[in-house]
C-alpha cells in the first residue's frame, strides 16, 4: 500500500477556527490575496474556496449576512448573479469542459456555512474524477492554490 501525504490539511483539521463569519469578516480586513479574494463589488464579492472540490472553485458572495435570498434586495440579487456569470467568463482561462454552479442552502442541504449563502461555481473536466475519493477518500488536487489565484487574479483584471 502506498500513502499519499497532504500536510496542508492539518492546518485546517487542528487549526484555530474563526468564531465570527468568514464572509463577513475577510472583506473587510484588507488581505485580499491573502484571503483570496478576487474581486470586490458594490454588494457582492468572488473568493477562492481555500478547500476546493476542485482547482478554480470560486464563491459569489453577498457582504450582507443572510441565509434567505428574498432578504436581498433587487440590485443585490442581480451584482451576486452577474458575479456568478463573471466568475464563469473568468474560468475558461483554464478550459474546463463544463461547471458546477449552485449553492446549498440550510445544513441539511449540504450548507458547510449555513448562516450566509454563497453561489458555488466549480470548473469540471472531463475524466476529473477518479478512483481516489471512492477508495481512499481523498482527492488530487493538480495545482497549488496560490498559483490558481495567481492566474486567476490576472484573468479577472482584464475582464
Amino acid at each position: 500500500m502506498k500513502t499519499l501525504w497532504a500536510p496542508w490539511r492539518i492546518e485546517y483539521i487542528t487549526g484555530e477556527k474563526d468564531n465570527g463569519c468568514i464572509f463577513c469578516d475577510k472583506p473587510k480586513e484588507g488581505n485580499d490575496k491573502e484571503n483570496l479574494i478576487l474581486f470586490k463589488g458594490e454588494s457582492s464579492f468572488i473568493i477562492m474556496n481555500r478547500y476546493p472540490y476542485s482547482n478554480g472553485h470560486l464563491m459569489a458572495v453577498p457582504y450582507r449576512h443572510t441565509n434567505n435570498m428574498s432578504e436581498l434586495n433587487d440590485d443585490e440579487r442581480l451584482e451576486l448573479m452577474n458575479l456568478t456569470t463573471k466568475c464563469i467568463e473568468i474560468l475558461d482561462i483554464m478550459n474546463p469542459d463544463g461547471f458546477n454552479v449552485g449553492m446549498n442552502l440550510g445544513t441539511a442541504g449540504g450548507a458547510g456555512i449555513d448562516d450566509h449563502l454563497h453561489f458555488h461555481i466549480v470548473p469540471r473536466w472531463n475524466g476529473d474524477t477518479n478512483f481516489m475519493p471512492l477508495i481512499g477518500d481523498v482527492k488530487v488536487m493538480p495545482e497549488y492554490l496560490e498559483d490558481t489565484y495567481k492566474t486567476l487574479s490576472e484573468q479577472i483584471k482584464n475582464n
